[in-house]
């Protein structure tokens, strides 16, 4: 029940700030809320493993990396200056772990994987969240809310029907040391409803993006969920941890709700300015 009421909460926020206009800044702060708890417990997650990461640095380069996306456009002079600053960024994010970890004093045994632990987590979070922030800002009103709707459909629709397939038909495991609960009959599950939920994304909706092109990309994105679930059940299961955190209630931790989301994240963006960059040339 914990769980309904949350979605049934956040839904409606996430909803406007996808579909209306002027509450573009909602869906910046709900996007950086969910990075910056999603930082946080991954860096609860390596503490488990007495790593000590670097918050300060991680959070600097976090928002630094944030504020790239927010500014980002799909216009091919300004992508490449884009890129351009995104690897200045991660090249000062490394540079400067290390140096702090060195003056800091970190111990020998403990540098490499807290160091990494620190990196990691601003690539992992924000480098892959950045780009449905960049989605949002970057592409005209009408062309954004159609994509982040697809997006959300599709992903929210594969995990539903993941979840109930396999709970009533599931009987092979798909990675049983890594997530027990998963099967390959809630795999087809999921794909079928992505499918499902992308043709009706066409019809009702996203007339401009044909069904040749949307459904692979729903396959894709179906198939891309699955390997981000199960990377961030691996995370937890090196932690030691059943939930990467308890902040929403039902659904574990920030993270555990970010899993599939972030490695379609730029997936959805470099697609979108493939396909419709014509228009911004």
């Amino acid at each position: 029940m914990s769980r309904i009421i949350t979605a049934v909460v956040a839904l409606p926020f996430l909803i406007a700030s996808i579909l209306i206009p002027w509450l573009q800044p909602l869906f910046v702060l709900l996007a950086a809320a969910a990075m910056v708890l999603g930082l946080y417990e991954f860096y609860l997650l390596a503490g488990k493993k007495e790593m000590k990461p670097d918050p300060a640095a991680g959070y600097l380069g976090g928002a630094a990396l944030f504020t790239v996306f927010y500014f980002a456009s799909p216009d091919a002079m300004q992508q490449r200056l884009d890129i351009q600053t995104i690897v200045l960024v991660i090249l000062a994010l490394t540079i400067g772990t290390l140096v702090a970890a060195t003056l800091r004093g970190t111990p020998f045994d403990k540098m490499i994987a807290s160091c990494g632990a620190t990196i990691l987590g601003v690539l992992y979070v924000v480098l892959l969240g950045g780009h449905l922030v960049a989605v949002r800002t970057g592409f005209e009103q009408k062309l954004s809310a159609h994509l982040l709707s697809f997006f959300f459909l599709v992903l929210m629709g594969s995990d539903t029907g993941a979840y109930y397939v396999g709970k009533a038909l599931g009987k092979h495991k798909l990675a049983p040391k890594i997530s027990p609960g998963k099967t390959w009959e809630g795999v087809a599950g999921g794909v079928v409803a992505a499918l499902a939920f992308a043709a009706v994304s066409h019809f009702w909706f996203f007339r401009e993006l044909p069904l040749k092109w949307m459904l692979p990309l729903a396959a894709v994105m179906t198939v891309l969920g699955i390997l981000g679930d199960l990377t961030e059940s691996a995370l937890k299961r090196g932690a030691g941890a059943k939930d990467a955190a308890k902040i929403l209630p039902g659904h574990g931790g920030v993270l555990d709700r970010l899993d599939s989301l972030l490695f379609n994240a730029p997936l959805l963006y470099y697609f979108a300015h493939f396909y419709f960059g014509p228009h911004f040339n």
